[in-house]
């Protein structure tokens, strides 16, 4: 087969515990998230000849390689916050495809609630204060900052209002209670939104992400073993990735995220277009991190995210455009990088399998078309991946 030529699918995804899991390690939640893709898979561990993992702390690759047992021959750990996964997932379906590896597993684990409760901090809100960013921290301007600072000016300069943003937050709750897997069900309702703390304004408690502990795998492969698993496959059909800025006076418009590039590219390259995807699976460490993804995704013009994410657009049961189907880092889980739970949600709607929450079309059937899109920093990357039954 020519170099490049070889068609690559996810053939596993699995998902570790996650929520409030206590007495574990991250290396157990590697281990046990990726013993269950496998599994999921049906193909043999002695196959996986490639490794990608974002470190959680001080794990690297190689530590969690040799956890895991595998000696692999490629390798990545992209560092661009939690766009990271969807990124190495392009990675490795360009290896697979060029035939530099034949199975690669994405592999994440963290116990960033645990850590908390233990009064142990292994992470910061911060790329770091050296360079550039040393002119920001002093001031106190954390992650959480940067992203109202970005959803304000959106307010400003296209009249997204702070309850249509609250829609996001209620929408993916309500997806979330058809999800045993998610750590909070409970309904909320936009009133609920608007009246918690104050976070960084405009963002209340409920318009930011849960922190919990968990895992993910997904297992990518050449399409000669695909007839070898027991699942059907997930293809990648096209991907793309951007890297933006990193310091806010950088960044030359706080309306517009990564996604824009990451998004057009993935479509182009996967041949589709936005309005054939029947559901998206967004980063949501903020509710403006959806709404302005679906902007720049191409699902709505831009400005026009406050009205698309009104009236129950983003619901898994007849919603136009289901969104974080599993309930999102909003309300389902949010071990400090998301993006491979993303991956793992998209391929069980493709194949069906995802209970109370799944998403189909008029006959019945599960959907065609998914799109997993993941952000790092603050704004500051952007991975897109179109995947297809």
């Amino acid at each position: 087969m020519p170099p490049g030529s070889r068609k690559v699918a996810i053939t596993g995804v699995a998902l570790a515990d996650c929520g409030r899991v206590d007495g574990t390690t991250p290396y157990a939640l590697h281990a046990q998230a990726a013993r269950r893709a496998l599994a999921d898979a049906g193909l043999d561990r002695r196959l996986v000849d490639g490794l990608a993992s974002a470190g959680t702390g001080t794990l690297a690759p190689v530590e969690i390689a040799e956890y895991l047992g595998l000696r692999p021959t490629w390798v990545d750990s992209t560092s661009v916050g939690g766009a990271a996964w969807e990124v190495m997932a392009a990675h490795a379906a360009d290896a697979i495809a060029a035939g530099h590896a034949n199975a690669v597993l994405l592999v994440y684990g963290s116990t960033a609630r645990a850590d908390i409760k233990a009064g142990r901090r292994t992470g910061t809100l911060s790329f770091g204060a050296r360079g550039p960013l040393q002119f920001e921290v002093p001031y106190g301007h954390t992650l959480i900052a940067k992203y109202a600072m970005a959803a304000r000016r959106h307010m400003i300069e296209h009249g997204t209002t702070v309850e249509q943003l609250a829609q996001i937050a209620v929408q993916a709750r309500a997806n979330a209670a058809l999800n045993p897997e998610a750590m909070f069900r409970e309904p909320i309702t936009v009133d609920d939104v608007l009246a918690g703390p104050m976070i960084a304004d405009p963002f209340t408690k409920l318009h930011c992400c849960i922190r919990s502990d968990g895992g993910a795998a997904v297992l990518l492969a050449a399409e000669e073993y695909v007839r070898d698993c027991r699942t059907a496959p997930v293809w990648v059909l096209g991907t793309g990735e951007h890297v933006s800025h990193v310091s806010m006076s950088e960044w030359p418009d706080f309306t517009v995220s990564p996604a824009a590039v990451s998004g057009r590219l993935a479509f182009e390259r996967a041949g589709v277009r936005p309005e054939e995807i029947e559901l998206a699976e967004i980063y949501d460490a903020f509710t403006y991190m959806t709404l302005v993804t679906l902007e720049d995704l191409g699902f709505c013009g831009k400005g026009e995210g406050g009205s698309f994410v009104e009236k129950g657009r983003l619901l898994a049961e007849g919603g136009d455009l289901p969104v974080n189907t599993d309930g999102g880092g909003l309300s389902a889980q949010h071990p400090g990088m998301r993006g491979l739970f993303l991956l793992v949600e998209a391929v069980r709607q493709l194949r069906g399998e995802a209970g109370a929450r799944q998403v189909r079309r008029r006959d019945g059937s599960a959907p065609g078309l998914a799109v997993a899109s993941g952000t790092g920093g603050w704004f500051c990357s952007s991975g897109t991946v179109v995947l297809g039954r």
